[in-house]
């Protein structure tokens, strides 16, 4: 009786571990590994495994980073004040 718990919980205790095996990565770590080359199918390692959904709200996040980040200080501070109706670097900076 004791041998079958005992096998029982190793076993229990190795599918677990088997299903623990996966990506460690978060959609934070996926969104800094994001680069040029990143599309809808060419993920980088760190987005594997985010469901597709989450990885193109990823994309799309960082697309209007960079179009943001690449106007002119004057066009971010416009926006900025429409945001929230003050210049507190709300929209664009160094995000």
């Amino acid at each position: 009786m004791r041998a079958r718990t005992a096998l029982t919980a190793v076993t229990a205790a190795a599918l677990l571990a088997l299903a623990g095996c996966s990506s460690d990565y978060t959609a934070d770590d996926c969104a800094a590994a994001i680069n040029g080359t990143s599309t809808k199918t060419n993920r980088p390692t760190e987005c594997q495994d985010i469901p597709a959904d989450d990885y193109e709200t990823i994309l799309l996040n960082q697309a209007v980073k960079e179009a943001i980040n690449g106007l002119d200080q004057d066009d971010q501070d416009l926006l900025d004040y429409h945001d929230d109706g003050s210049l507190n670097e709300s929209i664009g900076g160094d995000d």
